[in-house]
């Protein structure tokens, strides 16, 4: 008379101990998943910062054929494709994060990014104008000043370039474009007083010294500005500024300069010897 007793406790227990089991097994697959969003945080960190950026893509592409849906990817794969320099498929891929239900702001911005990228400026502006006033990043006013130069609305650029460098601890890139922004509108030594600014703020930019020898040239001021440089660096600008003064007409003063890019070059400058040869030989003639 025991024994359906005893079978019904057997079964009770055998019950109870696969409850467990299968509670057990569900928190250590809960376990591993969480292990393996946390690789997965991980390896996309590397992929975005040290691979090489077409690995970076070709990681991301193969991570969501399985897992679609997931919005890191999504960006993982779009800021790939920016670093590789795919742009129309970088716009392609933004596009998709932005259709994301958990799209944030800074994603819309990172698609104007690309569309400027793309050189779709009408776009890139229409999707700016998506973003809320609210939304102050310094990447979002630097776009913003950027697709008003293509519009030629000066004064909403500089406005928008005043504000990004006021959010940047690191305005030397921006006040760089502002200051090409104003050498493209003629305003010369506005120009020159941003691209003195940009030096100043990372004397390694030598884009920005570059367009300081620009901006000094078109308004004839051949000398050399005093600045840090290396001796190919300086050769690099005197044969700049030579150009400069050859063009406004000074053709003697452009000589000479270009013999000192030459005299000052480490190594052999090619470039300005020829320019230089081309020169005289036009002079002779």
């Amino acid at each position: 008379m025991r024994h359906p007793v005893f079978l019904s406790l057997c079964a009770a227990g055998a019950l109870a101990l696969a409850g467990c089991e299968s509670s057990e097994d569900q928190d250590v697959d809960r376990a591993f998943q969480d292990v393996n969003v946390i690789d997965d945080s991980n390896l996309s960190d590397v992929m975005l910062s040290a691979a090489d950026p077409n690995e970076g893509v070709a990681y991301f592409q193969r991570t969501l054929s399985a897992k679609p849906d997931r919005i890191d990817l999504q960006r993982g794969l779009a800021l790939s494709l920016v670093r590789a320099k795919r742009n129309t498929e970088a716009v392609a891929a933004w596009k998709r994060v932005i259709e994301h239900k958990d799209a944030k702001d800074s994603d819309r911005v990172n698609y104007a990014d690309a569309l400027i990228r793309n050189n779709e400026w009408d776009r890139a502006n229409k999707a700016l104008d998506q973003i809320p006033p609210t939304h102050e990043t310094f990447k979002r006013y630097r776009l913003e000043a950027m697709v008003a130069d293509s519009n030629k609305e000066w004064k909403k650029s500089d406005s928008f370039y005043e504000i990004a460098v006021g959010l940047t601890t690191r305005p030397a890139g921006v006040m760089n474009n502002w200051g090409y922004s104003k050498l493209s509108r003629g305003d010369y030594a506005g120009a020159e007083r941003l691209f003195a600014d940009a030096i100043r703020q990372d004397d390694s930019l030598f884009t920005a010294k570059n367009n300081l020898i620009l901006a000094r040239g078109a308004q004839k001021k051949y000398a050399m500005p005093v600045m840090q440089t290396s001796q190919e660096e300086r050769a690099q600008l005197l044969y700049t500024l030579g150009l400069s003064a050859i063009k406004q007409g000074d053709t003697s003063i452009g000589k000479g300069l270009l013999r000192d890019a030459v005299d000052t070059h480490p190594q052999h400058f090619e470039e300005a010897a020829r320019s230089l040869e081309t020169l005289e030989a036009n002079v002779a003639n």
